[in-house]
């Protein structure tokens, strides 16, 4: 009997998942070299939606300081998933935390040792703790790659109402549609064809290791303001090239009408209080 895909998967990462993969990894912080490896694991621990790179613990070029367990934080229990909002010390795997030890530094909860036998050797960095990361010779921003994530650009001649409250915000028929996997797909219009006039810059700023580095701004109507509503690519990465300059808005919190059909607005990650600290969208 056939199964969704989607659907299989987010049950396997109950669990936990990983995969090798034959990239050379290095993290370095400080200037200096804090791993170097060709054996490293993309890991997801249980519940957690973003990967996080595995390295055996014989190819790290620091110390490794035993460290406490989280005492305070968010209740991994309390989460259907762990976002990338939530910080890398809630674990929902049994296993050891450490500090990273380097020449100039001490980089508290940036690592973990997973009990799990198929980790065995293994410890998984925290990516947001280390000033840089490398898949060969090429810097990655935002945090790995999942292997089995994708996106899709396509210009498309739907057309696209977007509203808040009966009141219209944008209107285009000259979108371009971005599909990416485990999101809902994503509206990019031409700025002429948005109310710039109600938009208010904001100085957040995050990054998607698909997408690169996005800008945000908030929307003002009507005495309220929905803070980060809407994003931009300025300098996307080669797979978003297309969106470039494009405006986007977080339908989960506005009303998207295509083609005469209203939707529902979705429930995802954003929708969650402390999205901004993560990196997709």
């Amino acid at each position: 009997m056939s199964s969704r895909a989607s659907h299989v998967w987010r049950s396997a990462l109950a669990g936990g998942l990983h995969e090798p993969t034959a990239k050379r990894v290095r993290v370095v912080h400080g200037g200096h070299l804090v791993a170097d490896t060709e054996r490293a694991l993309v890991v997801w621990e249980p519940r957690r939606v973003v990967p996080s790179y595995a390295v055996p613990v014989e190819d790290l070029r620091a110390e490794l300081v035993p460290a406490p367990a989280a005492a305070d934080g968010p209740d991994p229990d309390g989460f259907v998933v762990l976002h990338p909002g939530i910080p890398f010390r809630v674990h929902t795997a049994e296993g050891e935390p450490f500090a990273v030890r380097t020449p100039t530094d001490l980089v508290d909860a940036a690592a973990f040792q997973a009990a799990d036998p198929a980790l065995e050797g293994y410890v998984i960095l925290d990516y947001f703790s280390f000033d840089e990361w490398y898949e060969e010779d090429e810097r990655i921003v935002g945090h790995p790659r999942d292997p089995f994530k994708r996106i899709d650009v396509r210009r498309s001649s739907r057309h696209v109402r977007i509203e808040l409250d009966g009141e219209l915000l944008a209107e285009s028929s000259r979108p371009t549609l971005l599909f990416e996997t485990h999101l809902p797909v994503r509206y990019y219009l031409p700025p002429e064809d948005v109310r710039t006039d109600l938009l208010r810059a904001t100085g957040t700023r995050t990054w998607c290791a698909y997408k690169g580095e996005a800008r945000y701004w908030s929307l003002d109507l009507g005495g309220g303001t929905l803070e980060d509503l809407v994003w931009t690519y300025e300098q996307p990465l080669t797979d978003a090239s297309d969106v470039v300059g494009q405006l986007a808005f977080f339908h989960e919190r506005v009303d998207l009408v295509v083609d005469g059909i209203r939707g529902a607005r979705p429930e995802t990650e954003f929708t969650r209080p402390g999205w901004q600290s993560g990196t997709q969208r």
